[in-house]
């Protein structure tokens, strides 16, 4: 039985070891990705919302990367947002830019009061491309 692997992307920014988790955990062709904030290289929250989302989202990007997946390899997306009813315009476009046409991913947005400062998460779980299971 294939052990769990932790996976961290190239360049990781301080939030790992300063909460001590992985970015992500492989297990067999799966990939679980901890939640991807819009963080600045050394854990800060980046304060323009829109930035912030982007952030998220290149953060994502470069864990999976890391475990040789992309976006096209998700399965199961997560998103939690402070403020739904305000942000969901910025996320939309955000969103639209990366997933332009279908098939979308199947996508579950949470509105929760707090984030550790900031204001939008995302998790997924990916199928790594070439793996078994």
């Amino acid at each position: 039985m294939n052990q769990p692997q932790p996976v961290f992307p190239e360049n990781r920014h301080a939030l790992y070891e300063e909460h001590g988790y992985s970015a992500a955990i492989r297990s067999g062709d799966l990939l679980f990705v901890s939640g991807q904030v819009g963080s600045r290289e050394d854990g800060t929250p980046e304060p323009d919302f829109a930035t912030q989302v982007e952030r998220a989202f290149d953060n994502l990007r470069a864990t999976l990367a890391a475990a040789g997946c992309t976006f096209d390899d998700l399965i199961d997306v997560t998103t939690f947002h402070t403020d739904p009813e305000n942000q969901f315009s910025t996320i939309m476009q955000v969103k639209q830019t990366l997933f332009p046409t279908p098939p979308y991913p199947n996508w579950t947005a949470v509105g929760v009061n707090w984030l550790a400062g900031f204001d939008f998460e995302i998790k997924v779980i990916a199928r790594i491309p070439g793996q078994q299971g």
